[in-house]
């Protein structure tokens, strides 16, 4: 047979059988879809190729099932991660949703991360699940990719990785668990953790309720029922345009957030038609972020969405440096607070659901949103609103205020700035349980760090009034690793027994998004950096928080403020030092990484390196 006769006869078997192009070595490849992407580096595209598929079909799939669209779905399932118990049935979900609509659904594991079972923190190993999640996407053949999550950390990890990656996402939370019931109250993690913890330390409440408590509080699967870390990042996402508008607050346990799956698999296939424009980088604009930090505001969201927001945008190569803390002041001071929810207000996230969730906030809020701004789904902001239909709640049996009767007029989350936090400091205002704290001075009580706390808070000789400032230090970034949330620092036994309850508090650590009280946290530079003013404070220095004013201050000298820092650069970085900060020179693995690439809260406590501007 002739060469031309062969070549007609293997395009006509080509014709028959569209798998053969796939081995004809005449033919470049197609490596912009599907099982073709991101081939393993054997020197040989084809037959790098023809092995995959060698070893895919050990799973049973066939040529057409291959030939379709692949959805990846970050699968992160964990025995040890209660708020994800229902991943496995969102996933058979989305699967569904996929399927129905033409393409392969895939799943993949990644990193999963808790709260209560990470240590140090799950704040710690927040960049290394971005890292996971980034490379997961890079590395495998997959279209687009919905990323299974919910936990506090996890969400926020997972945008960092797929902005990174920048292939088409979709994010799909767990949801809230329902609350729990005690003595025909309702109860829910993790707020009422932390008000009832706090009753026992005061001798309020006893060793048999405590322990009764404890079987209630967490009474389903799902993330913290109230407006924590884990909910506020949901109602980020949709504020993005990442999630549908029921994404955030359909329960955990509930078929809505089953529907909710099946649609993002959906959207999966749809969104892969769209190109370019709908993938990450694209799709999220410097105004999808002003919706964000918009939402942020009028839920009363957690201080960390503020950390991870800054992490989150400096992964993103056009916006990276365009929006600041400042910028989260900015908005704050034209947006009120219209969720009512715990910590800031009494409700739970199954009421802010039942009274018509993000889509009726994104309403209240429309004279303020950036309507423009793209959405998953390819629409805009302001077209997905005009065509989503919300039912109306009656206002006395719903928790969103309208927006000219807000529960709070402006700034539930406030930027705080001078000689103690130069890079800024946050608080969450409208959480304050003590309202004339707010503007307030008073002698400090240091703490060192938190073995220094724990050691110390309820020494019956610790001298300490109602009106001293409790200040920790040393539990940043670097001081101790992942910035746990130990902000909220306790009220001395003494004084809680005698009835307060709130006192002014300041260090560089977190709080719990579930969290309340008059409390100044993210202090940037961190104590344990030698130039920082944090870490040269000691008891008795005034310290000065006005909340109207934006300052947070002590009340000494320029002069002996460095004098301080002269003895405390001998100490932290002299020949022979321990700290943290010099020691971490030495230190290995993940550990040692993590100790000399973060930065500090006000940009995210990611890792340098990992931000917009680096090269892959």
């Amino acid at each position: 047979m002739s060469t031309t006769a062969q070549d007609n006869a293997n395009a006509g078997e080509e014709e028959d059988q569209p798998n053969l192009r796939d081995y004809d070595l005449s033919r470049p490849l197609d490596t912009r879809r599907g099982m073709r992407t991101g081939l393993t580096s054997y020197g040989d595209a084809h037959f790098s190729l023809f092995l995959r598929k060698v070893f895919i079909k050990a799973l049973g799939y066939s040529e057409d099932a291959l030939s379709r669209p692949i959805i990846g779905i970050a699968n992160t399932y964990s025995a040890l991660n209660p708020c994800h118990a229902n991943a496995p049935q969102l996933i058979d979900a989305v699967k569904r949703g996929v399927q129905l609509n033409g393409g392969l659904a895939v799943e993949f594991p990644t990193i999963s991360l808790h709260e209560s079972f990470a240590a140090p923190t799950s704040m710690f190993l927040r960049n290394l699940m971005s890292m996971d999640t980034e490379e997961m996407i890079m590395a495998q053949p997959v279209d687009a990719v919905v990323l299974v999550g919910g936990c506090d950390k996890t969400t926020p990890a997972q945008l960092m990785g797929g902005i990174s990656a920048n292939k088409p996402i979709l994010h799909l939370v767990t949801g809230p668990m329902m609350p729990g019931s005690h003595r025909g109250v309702r109860i829910g993690a993790c707020t009422d953790c932390r008000n009832n913890w706090a009753s026992y330390r005061a001798g309020v409440i006893d060793i048999e309720e405590i322990a009764a408590l404890n079987e209630e509080l967490a009474p389903t699967a799902g993330t913290c029922g109230v407006m924590g870390t884990a909910s506020t990042m949901a109602c980020i996402l949709v504020g993005l345009g990442l999630m549908p508008f029921k994404g955030a607050t359909a329960p955990a346990v509930s078929s809505a957030r089953l529907r909710i799956a099946e649609e993002t698999g959906a959207n999966a296939v749809k969104i892969i038609a769209a190109g370019e424009k709908l993938k990450p980088q694209a799709l999220l604009s410097r105004e999808s972020f002003l919706n964000a930090i918009t939402v942020l505001q009028a839920i009363g969201g957690s201080t960390n969405a503020v950390v991870h927001i800054m992490a989150i945008i400096n992964r993103h190569p056009k916006l990276a440096g365009t929006i600041t803390l400042d910028t989260f002041d900015e908005i704050g001071r034209h947006t009120p607070l219209l969720v009512d929810l715990k910590p800031s207000g009494a409700n739970y996230m199954s009421d802010f659901h039942n009274s018509g969730g993000m889509a009726a906030l994104l309403q209240e809020l429309r004279p303020i949103l950036h309507l423009d701004a793209l959405t998953i789904t390819g629409k805009t902001l302001g077209e997905a609103l005009d065509s989503q239909r919300i039912i109306p709640v009656p206002q006395h049996l719903r928790c969103i205020q309208p927006f000219d009767e807000p529960l709070y007029p402006r700034s539930s989350l406030v930027v705080l700035r001078g000689n103690l936090a130069p890079g800024g400091a946050v608080m969450k205002a409208s959480a304050s349980k003590d309202r004339r704290l707010l503007r307030h001075s008073g002698p400090a009580v240091v703490f060192t760090g938190s073995a220094d706390l724990a050691r110390r808070i309820d020494d019956e000789e610790l001298e300490v009034t109602e009106d001293s400032v409790l200040v920790l230090q040393n539990i940043g970034p670097v001081g101790n690793p992942g910035m746990p949330e130990a902000g909220l620092v306790p009220i001395p036994r003494k004084l809680a027994a005698r009835g307060v309850t709130d006192m002014l508090r300041v260090s560089d650590g977190r709080m719990s998004g579930t969290a309340g009280g008059t409390i100044v946290l993210h202090v940037s530079p961190e104590a344990a950096d030698p130039e920082s003013v944090l870490g040269v404070v000691r008891d008795g220095d005034v310290v000065t928080c006005d909340v109207e004013k934006r300052v947070l201050r002590v009340e000494i000298s320029d002069e002996e403020i460095e004098r301080r820092r002269v003895d405390r650069r001998r100490e932290v970085v002299g020949e022979g030092s321990e700290h943290p900060w010099k020691a971490r020179e030495r230190m290995r693995g993940y550990r040692g990484l993590y100790m000399r690439e973060v930065n500090q809260a006000d940009q995210g406590a990611d890792f340098d390196f990992l931000r917009a501007g680096f090269e892959r």
